[in-house]
């Protein structure tokens, strides 16, 4: 993975989505829920991944589609990435042609006004 673009799922104070995973499927212990429970009345972000997660019917391929969404989201940055640093050649290239134009105009001027 792109160190540049991992910083978007680093890890943070909120319980991992297996965690949050296991807490819709009701399959934490009661200090472990309550822990997660505590978490929820803080983090709005967290609350609405739950209730998210709560909606979907089969949970056992939530993991699945987490792994998609991930790469669906990577790889869609990457991609803008490449694109970025194309648009970037460009420009080098078009600086230069300009700076090269420049001397070239600067050195005919020179010699122009040297003849004199």
């Amino acid at each position: 993975m792109n160190d540049h673009f991992a910083d978007i799922f680093t890890e943070t104070a909120c319980p991992s989505q297996d965690k949050l995973l296991a807490y819709v499927k009701g399959e934490l212990s009661a200090s472990e829920r309550h822990e997660v429970e505590m978490h929820l009345q803080d983090c709005e972000l967290c609350s609405e991944a739950v209730e998210g997660l709560s909606a979907i019917s089969r949970k056992d391929q939530i993991p699945g589609w987490l792994r998609q969404a991930k790469w669906n989201v990577l790889h869609s940055l990457r991609r803008k990435n490449r694109r970025k640093k194309k648009e970037n050649y460009y420009l080098y290239v078009a600086i230069v042609a300009l700076i090269v134009l420049f001397m070239a105009i600067a050195l005919y001027w020179i010699y122009h006004f040297a003849r004199r």
